[in-house]
């Protein structure tokens, strides 16, 4: 009998946050216990070894079976949702690994609804014909080719009524040729797939394929339109190490720019004009190369091209791979992001040496990130490792930022009592968008959306996700049902979800276009003087990119005052700057009750 393998990884938003103690069942097909396993402080289980099918099997197009035996796993945490993912294929020497986004129960919530996802055979196994529609003509809609750092992924069909997730890009990719493929192939056949995956998906976002219809995503999971994805499925080793190593390298034709129309289909039950899944199989094993199996689909002069950038990287790749006996900036910018990202990930051990030289303390960090992130571990910080850090480095900060704003905001247990709709304005709206911010970190269903006390399409769109993932009619207006869902779902993450800021004593921030010291003080509640002192900076400038230590606001001065009549708890937090949490907390109250004449504590901020 042959041997696969098997690594659960549990992760919240974006993997900033590791989730600990999450129990693990892994269970045959007629539901008998295999193992039974508990996540680590890294959010993963043991590697695991599962009996499974010859890996011969899945290289014969006219195998009529399953070339693998599927298993399947239940994941249970307190305080989250539990996740049962069916007939998870185990490959013949192929380590599985599969990600489990849990979701935070809500306020109040005691028992979770079983989140149930079932993977099962590829696509490439299939009988769905293919619909690919190709943009018509140049021009196209955007000027260079980009890496999107999310794609927006459509849950069916595109008029389907069905919710959008966002992944990021690299995910998409390994889960779609995860979704469509054997990972057993040849190692050309792989690669060959994979650029026409990434190639496919480039085209939809350069030519804004289904936003120029008006549909708000990027693509759609339906084979029959687009490629497979399935949300929550694994992904397989050797398609993650292709991925890493190629994902900003696409098709095109000589002399063009854009992403060639990279249609494709399994060319053995489904035929098409575009590449043969199977067939590239054939010919890998004739010994041809990825760019020779294209060109044996697509036109004589298509070539591989690598994107020009990549969205929302804070710092770009600088070239060439940074290791042993490196110096410089770029070495000191990946020291600075390892050590905020063990805040988060404590068996990455501390980097102590000189800033900007790659010496042994660094390269042990690098090494154990790379295992963590299912990264060849060689301590080198080749182009995969740079991003997979600049990433976790966004994510983990991105949380700290959202953590220090609802302070300042003043985000407490009463909900406004305002309806708000699309052409709203003010700090209601500030709160509203808030919300989404933080919510949408943990329930990929949910798009971000910039706080700028305007509530426009962008808002209306995240109103409306969220009104569809609870169930809520989702007409895009907040009123009294969608305020408390929004608050009992925050107040689930903020009771849930482990500390994504531990012990600090401040967040770090990286400066945007149009920031300046007096406007960082203000939004964060600190000073000028304070933000200057923790950061060693001897006057006012600062620069894009730039990460500054910001304090956090909270402070344990206070004081008096007396309440009035229409005073609420929500009032007097939005009024001074701070919590409800934090007045109840100061004045050891139970409830939100107030009496005229009470006097409370309130605290103060900077």
């Amino acid at each position: 009998m042959a041997i696969g393998y098997l690594i659960i990884q549990a992760r919240v938003a974006n993997n900033a946050v590791p989730l600990e103690n999450v129990h693990i069942r892994i269970l045959d097909d007629e539901g008998r216990r295999i193992y039974e396993l508990t996540t680590d402080e890294n959010g993963e289980t043991p590697v695991v070894s599962l009996e499974t099918l010859d890996a011969g099997l899945s290289l014969n197009p006219n195998y009529i079976g399953t070339p693998f035996i599927g298993y399947d796993v239940l994941a249970q945490a307190e305080g989250f949702e539990p996740v049962f993912v069916s007939e998870i294929p185990i490959y013949d020497g192929e380590r599985a690994i599969l990600p489990l986004a849990l979701l935070p129960m809500q306020d109040r919530q005691r028992n979770g609804e079983v989140t149930q996802i079932t993977v099962g055979k590829p696509a490439v196994s299939g009988w769905e014909m293919h619909f690919q529609q190709e943009p018509v003509a140049e021009p196209y809609v955007l000027r260079q080719v980009v890496i999107p750092s999310v794609m927006t992924v459509h849950l069916g069909s595109p008029s389907a009524y069905a919710a959008n997730v966002q992944v990021p890009f690299t995910d998409y990719i390994k889960n779609v040729a995860s979704s469509e493929i054997y990972p057993t192939w040849p190692d050309a056949a792989l690669r060959a797939n994979i650029y026409a995956i990434i190639t496919f998906a480039l085209n939809r976002i350069f030519t804004e394929w289904y936003r120029s219809q008006g549909y708000n995503y990027d693509i759609t999971n339906n084979t029959a339109y687009d490629q497979a994805f399935i949300n929550g499925g694994p992904i397989y080793g050797s398609i993650s190490v292709i991925v890493d190593e190629i994902y900003n390298e696409y098709v095109k034709r000589q002399g063009r720019n854009a992403p060639y129309f990279t249609s494709f289909c399994n060319g053995t039950t489904v035929t098409c004009s575009g590449l043969s899944q199977w067939g590239t199989v054939t010919l890998a094993q004739r010994g041809l190369t990825p760019i020779q199996i294209l060109r044996s689909y697509y036109p004589n002069d298509v070539e591989i091209a690598e994107a020009e950038a990549i969205t929302n990287v804070v710092t770009s790749y600088p070239g060439s791979p940074l290791r042993l006996g490196s110096r410089g900036l770029d070495v000191e910018t990946i020291q600075t992001y390892l050590n905020r990202i063990r805040k988060n990930y404590p068996a990455i051990p501390e980097i102590t040496d000189e800033a900007g030289v790659f010496g042994n303390s660094t390269y042990e960090a690098v090494r154990k990130f790379q295992s963590i992130f299912n990264l060849g571990a060689d301590g080198i910080v080749g182009k995969a490792t740079w991003y997979r850090i600049s990433q976790l480095y966004t994510a983990v900060t991105r949380l700290s930022e959202l953590d220090s704003e609802g302070v300042t905001l003043g985000i407490g247990t009463v909900p406004p009592s305002s309806v708000l709709r699309q052409g709203s304005r003010g700090n209601d709206v500030l709160t509203l968008q808030y919300l989404l911010d933080i919510i949408s970190e943990f329930y990929p269903n949910v798009p971000n959306v910039t706080q700028d006390g305007i509530f426009g399409a962008a808002t209306s769109q995240a109103v409306k996700a969220f009104q569809q993932m609870m169930q809520l009619d989702p007409d895009g207006i907040v009123g009294s049902a969608t305020w408390q869902s929004l608050y009992d779902t925050y107040l689930g993450i903020k009771e849930n979800v482990p500390d994504v800021n531990p012990g600090i004593g401040y967040f770090e921030y990286t400066v945007r276009a149009g920031d300046t010291l007096w406007l960082l003080a203000r939004r964060f509640g600190t000073t000028v003087e304070a933000i200057r002192n923790l950061n060693g900076l001897s006057g006012n400038e600062i620069f894009v990119g730039q990460v500054l230590k910001i304090p956090d606001a909270s402070t344990p001065a206070y004081f008096e005052y007396t309440v009035r009549a229409g005073d609420t708890l929500w009032l007097l937090a939005r009024r001074f700057g701070t919590t409800v949490e934090a007045i109840k907390s100061l004045n050891g109250l139970t409830g939100n009750e107030l009496n005229i004449g009470q006097v409370l504590l309130i605290p103060e901020t900077s």
